[in-house]
Parts: structure tokens; sequence; C-alpha cells
């Protein structure tokens, strides 16, 4: 029997919410082993006039424990 854990994450980028989600995974892989897979929880941006300049995502870790 598989023992899941789910931490959460938040990251950020300059290109687009895939490119926040692909850097939380990266970065949490540094320290968290097993990563099965990944829930994108929310998205939002920010605007500086009338662009966006940064996209963020709050996403939820699955990974496995021995």
């Amino acid at each position: 029997m598989a023992v899941l854990k789910v931490i959460e994450v938040l990251a950020n980028s300059n290109e687009s919410w895939e490119d926040a989600t692909r850097k939380a995974v990266k970065h949490a892989s540094k320290t968290v082993k097993n990563i099965k897979s990944v829930y994108v929880n929310e998205q939002s941006c920010t605007v500086n006039g009338d662009d966006v300049n940064q996209f963020r995502v709050n996403v939820k870790i699955t990974f496995e424990v021995s």
C-alpha cells in the first residue's frame, strides 16, 4: 500500500501559468522525491498599467512517502 503526502506550493513566472507550475515542481523536486502529481489549485496574476506582468499559481504537489 502506498502512502501519499500533499504539500502546497506557491510559484510565479513572467511568462505563463504553465511556466509557474513547472517552476513549482522543479523547485519542490530539489527536496521532495517521488512526486506523482500536481494539482493547480488557484491561478492569479499581477498587472502593471495595461499589461499582465506576473503569473502566479497555488499548487498542491502529491508525492509518495516510504
